[in-house]
C-alpha cells in the first residue's frame, strides 16, 4: 500500500523493518527511522534521535527470543500502518507506525495487546 502521494510503500517499509529486528540489524533498523524519530515503548518511556533509539534497540536485539518479531496482523490505518506481533520477549503487541513525507518512520507507538480469556 502507497501513501496517499504514492512516493513509498508502507507496508515494504514496515515489512523491512520486522525484518531487521528478527535478523538482529540494528543498523539497517536505525535506517528505517528519521534522524528526529521518536520511539513510544509499552512501558511508558520515549526515545527520540537515532542516539536514543539505538538505546532502545540495542539491547532488546540482543536479549530477543525465539518467539520474537513474529507477525500477528499487518493493517493499514489512518494516517499510516498498525503491525501486531511479538516483542523481543514473545508477547503479543501493536505497533502503531506514522511516516514523513520522504518515507522514513517519523513515530513508532507501542501498546499492548490483552488477549481474551
Amino acid at each position: 500500500m502507497a501513501n496517499a502521494n504514492d512516493r513509498f510503500d508502507v507496508i515494504g517499509i514496515v515489512v523491512d523493518w520486522i525484518d531487521a529486528c528478527k535478523q538482529r540489524r540494528l543498523e539497517a533498523l536505525l535506517d528505517l527511522y528519521d534522524e528526529e524519530a521518536t520511539v513510544e515503548c509499552c512501558e511508558g518511556s520515549n526515545f527520540t534521535g537515532r542516539a536514543e533509539i539505538e538505546l532502545y534497540w540495542r539491547p532488546r536485539l540482543a536479549t530477543a527470543g525465539s518467539e520474537a518479531f513474529a507477525i500477528d496482523a499487518l493493517m493499514p490505518e489512518g494516517g499510516g500502518v498498525s503491525l501486531d506481533y511479538r516483542d523481543y520477549d514473545g508477547r503479543p503487541v501493536r505497533t502503531h507506525f506514522r511516516f514523513t513525507s520522504t518515507g522514513r518512520i517519523r513515530l513508532t507507538a507501542c501498546e499492548p495487546i490483552r488477549l481474551a480469556a
